[in-house]
């Protein structure tokens, strides 16, 4: 490669690693497999052996691809921790075995496997975890103790008095992360593409109670500073850290030779498949630490270990059916169904085509040869056609739903068809959930768990089926006692007489948010009116657009929709519009910024809308007030700028002629 052409690659390679390390470990938002993340680092690290004259101390190749990223306080680590070297094949295994040997040529390794997580300081003074931090850029990382208190499997206490600093990995167990992928499409969110970013996502939260409910674990496999103990060797610190009753890690091997290394990667990367957590790889480490010591490291990583990287494992099969699946949130997807293969341990013979748009681009029909793999070791997924079949007819999507038999629709901009019937099957579930949710009809203790309950007992089939329960049926639930069906019962009865604009949310209509609900239930004086109303009624209001108004009338022009309102209507759900307490605020929009003393932002939210007044969301020229508590930002530096009037909190309570709550 001429001289030229290499510094072209080298910056195409950098800005292209630096992003996709801004999305790995930043935003866990990976968009690239690990596999090739490793092989453009290779790529670039080659360049730079061979042009050493263009390579940069602040290359890719030289840093820890982390950072602290300002959501939690700084955490400067009193040891380094250092990223690993990769190597892709055993022939690079055996040139790492050269190196050491040069140096130390009696050297014996560990041999163990590479946890995909996400990786952590826990530091111990007196027998107590006093705090952890993530890895960050290796010298600096971020202030997670009160989120690693919520995992079980990390000891609060140990009985060793002396300083003591361990380096672990935080993963998703594979079952966790397939049961938070089913959660997470079920409520209509953005799932985690793979257990190491759900980790990683679920350690990083500013709320612990969202890491305690994510089922994470530990694995710890190094001490990085000790005080009060001699440690000899790394399997010696191992078997140490076990008896202080840390989590290490499963299996770590003695081997003498790198030969014996060598079988025992081989030996791992077999069993990955069957393993109940992620492996990226295995490492080899020189065991013995004065050894270690010797030989140092580089800028980047430790020369007395080496991480094996595992290829990722494609087969060939015959495409034999392209089903269509109907999500829980309307959306039908294609799936892939073809002649069964064994992938990183398991049977598989299905995978999700997404789309028809990604069908076409990788023009398979059935009968055409695929290549197959599993994302990340766990989600089958299929990569390429290999070659077309005998004969072979392009797909379409059906123009109907397959559960129920209702015309699908396109939305605009989007890839996917959907179903808005609000009664089908395959939806009911998605349905019930929103429908109980604390921003629809908020009924408390109808959580998920209570209604898979409910829905795989056959008890309740549509959402109005919810008001027909009784004690005896609840009381038959798993952890349903008398007292908790009860609280249920009531729970229920009290939603029956809600605000109208929670039932209308509660339908679940595509566009239409609590918002818009709101909207519909102040011009109109009942659900009837709303259901009269046509396309240009519903654009006349101020903030309701074309989009909002077509799915509205769309959506209560279905038999469906009359059928499951004339029900509701029958159990005796409030139809009727609530009046404002007062007009005080008729006229009057509202921005609300920062944290206030006394009130959420939806409780002021929902003060101003019983004085008759709107709430905005962004601060304009037809702004009335903008009501600013402590933080507030570009919000309030807007309203300035405009001349917008800033109200305090309690200038705004003296506006609406009130008195404050008691302080949360």
């Amino acid at each position: 490669m001429e001289h030229k052409e290499a510094e072209a690659r080298i910056r195409e390679l950098t800005r292209a690693l630096r992003y996709h390390n801004r999305k790995y470990y930043l935003d866990d938002a990976p968009e690239i497999e690990d596999y090739v993340y490793d092989r453009m680092q290779r790529e670039l690290r080659d360049l730079e052996e061979a042009f050493p004259d263009l390579a940069r101390p602040d290359s890719p190749t030289q840093t820890v691809g982390g950072a602290a990223a300002n959501l939690f306080r700084p955490v400067v680590h009193a040891v380094r921790m250092e990223s690993l070297q990769d190597a892709f094949s055993f022939d690079e295994l055996e040139a790492f075995d050269r190196r050491v040997r040069e140096v130390s040529p009696d050297a014996t390794y560990s041999v163990e496997p590479k946890i995909d997580g996400l990786s952590v300081s826990l530091e111990y003074e007196n027998g107590l975890f006093v705090r952890g931090s993530t890895r960050g850029d290796g010298e600096t990382g971020e202030d997670v103790t009160a989120n690693l208190l919520q995992i079980a499997t990390i000891p609060k206490q140990i009985p060793f008095s002396g300083h003591l600093e361990v380096r672990g990995e935080v993963y998703m167990p594979r079952e966790s992360f397939l049961k938070l992928v089913r959660r997470q499409e079920l409520l209509e969110e953005t799932p985690f593409k793979n257990p190491r970013n759900a980790a990683a996502g679920s350690l990083r939260q500013k709320n612990p109670a969202v890491t305690a409910e994510r089922e994470l674990d530990i694995f710890v496999f190094n001490i990085q500073e000790i005080e009060g103990k001699q440690i000899e060797g790394h399997i010696e610190s191992l078997d140490f850290l076990a008896s202080l009753g840390f989590h290490t890690l499963p299996f770590y091997t003695p081997c003498a030779t790198i030969s014996q290394a060598i079988a025992e990667v081989e030996r791992i990367g077999d069993a990955r498949g069957s393993l109940a957590f992620d492996i990226d790889g295995a490492v080899i480490k020189i065991d013995r630490l004065a050894m270690r010591r010797l030989l140092g490291s580089t800028s980047k990583f430790p020369k007395w270990a080496i991480a094996y990287k595992y290829p990722p494992e494609e087969k060939e099969t015959v495409l034999l059916e392209i089903e269509i699946n109907v999500g829980r949130t309307g959306a039908l997807t294609p799936t892939a169904r073809f002649e069964p293969i064994q992938l990183a341990g398991t049977t598989v013979s299905r995978a999700v085509l997404h789309n028809e748009a990604f069908i076409r681009e990788k023009s398979i029909a059935v009968g055409d040869t695929i290549l197959v793999r599993k994302a990340g070791d766990i989600i089958p997924e299929v990569v390429s056609l290999v070659r077309k079949g005998a004969r072979t007819e392009p797909f379409s999507m059906p123009d109907v739903c397959p559960s129920c038999g209702a015309p699908v629709v396109r939305e605009p901009d989007e890839a996917v068809l959907r179903c808005d019937n609000p009664d089908c099957p395959a939806q009911i579930l998605r349905h019930l959930i929103h429908f109980a949710s604390s921003d629809a009809m908020d009924i408390e203790g109808l959580g998920p768990a209570v209604l898979e309950q409910l829905l795989d007992a056959g008890l309740v089939r549509h959402t109005p089926d919810l008001y027909t329960l009784d004690r005896d049926t609840l009381c038959r639930l798993d952890r349903m006692g008398e007292k908790s069906a009860d609280n249920l019962l009531a729970a229920l009865e009290k939603s029956k007489q809600n605000e109208l604009y929670r039932l209308i949310f509660a339908f679940g209509i595509r566009h239409i948010g609590q918002k818009a609900a709101k909207l519909l239930e102040a011009n109109f004086p009942d659900l009837d009116a709303i259901l009269a109303a046509d396309v240009d009624a519903l654009e006349a209001i101020d903030g309701f657009g074309s989009v909002m108004a077509e799915a509205a009338v769309a959506f209560f022009a279905l038999p469906q929709t009359r059928e499951l309102v004339e029900r509701f209507r029958a159990l005796g759900l409030n139809f009727q519009s609530a009046a404002p307490a007062s007009d005080r605020f008729s006229g009057t929009t509202f921005v609300l910024t920062g944290t206030l003393p006394h009130y959420t932002r939806a409780q002021a939210a929902a003060l101003i809308e019983q004085a008759g007044g709107k709430v905005a969301s962004s601060v304009s020229k037809k702004t009335s007030y903008v009501v600013a508590g402590e933080e507030a930002g570009s919000k309030l530096t807007k309203a300035q700028s405009l001349g917008v009037p800033v109200l305090s909190e309690e200038a705004f309570l003296e506006l609406l002629g009130t008195e404050p709550a008691p302080e949360a």
